[in-house]
């Protein structure tokens, strides 16, 4: 893989924070795992990163999302459920709470819901694998809010778009996953796209850090794939040229 003067970082969530492909110049890529966003950036702050989480949040959910994502579903044809709509602001903020019982969580899921419902046309709450998320996608958006420099080096991807546009714009034939649980025919189907594209297998077969699943570990090596792209000026947002959030913020999916 060749790099275009960048240091590059693929990410993408993970039980115990955040997962990360890196590579500086020639050398060979690592993974880590930290336990924030704010940790991440700390330890590669020259990184140019893309990144397995929404960006830039809208004020009104229209029908299909903020915009990017009913862009790249029609893309991904039996793949695009991976591309779930991102609601308000106002439902992202609604209960920041710590949770520590099932009940509590379930509690804030429905008031979520309900405020989601409110500020969105047509009225759609949220479902239980995006509200998962939230906490993830309020720490980069509070980042991105007070450190408006980050915005040129944090960018938003998405893993099935990835490996749509790595593989010449066919979506992945075979899921990632099939009832929760990993598909190991989907990621050897990934693992020879990655190979393709310069990584070595062994690579991608070594277990990944604790606190991350194997999963996402090839959604990161995506990722710092696309952050490649970006760096060399290959990649193209859905929208372009990207919308923009309230504070500014770009919101578009890049691959």
């Amino acid at each position: 893989m060749k790099l275009v003067g960048h240091a590059l970082a693929g990410v993408d969530g993970c039980k115990a924070g955040w997962i990360a492909v890196h590579r500086v110049a020639d050398a060979a890529p690592s993974v880590s795992v930290f336990p924030s966003f704010h940790a991440l950036l700390d330890a590669l702050p020259d990184a140019l990163i893309a990144v397995d989480m929404p960006i830039g949040l809208p004020e009104f959910s229209s029908k299909g999302g903020r915009g990017p994502e009913a862009l790249v579903r029609p893309l991904l044809g039996a793949r695009q459920s991976s591309v779930f709509a991102i609601p308000s602001r106002a439902a992202l903020y609604a209960d920041t709470s710590d949770f520590t019982t099932i009940e509590a969580w379930y509690a804030a899921h429905r008031r979520v819901s309900a405020v989601a419902m409110g500020t969105s046309d047509p009225p759609r709450g949220v479902s239980i694998q995006a509200f998962g998320i939230f906490a993830k996608i309020r720490e980069i958006d509070q980042l991105l809010i007070a450190r408006p420099e980050l915005r040129g080096r944090v960018f938003e991807s998405h893993p099935e778009v990835a490996f749509c546009r790595l593989n010449g714009g066919t979506a992945m034939a075979l899921p990632k996953k099939t009832k929760g649980a990993v598909n190991p025919a989907g990621m050897e189907e990934r693992k020879a796209l990655l190979c393709r594209h310069g990584y070595e297998k062994r690579f991608l077969d070594q277990a990944p850090p604790r606190g991350a699943a194997s999963d996402d570990f090839l959604d990161a090596a995506a990722m710092m794939l696309i952050a490649g792209r970006i760096a060399s000026g290959a990649a193209r947002p859905s929208p372009d040229p990207p919308l923009a959030d309230r504070f500014g913020i770009p919101v578009a999916i890049w691959a």
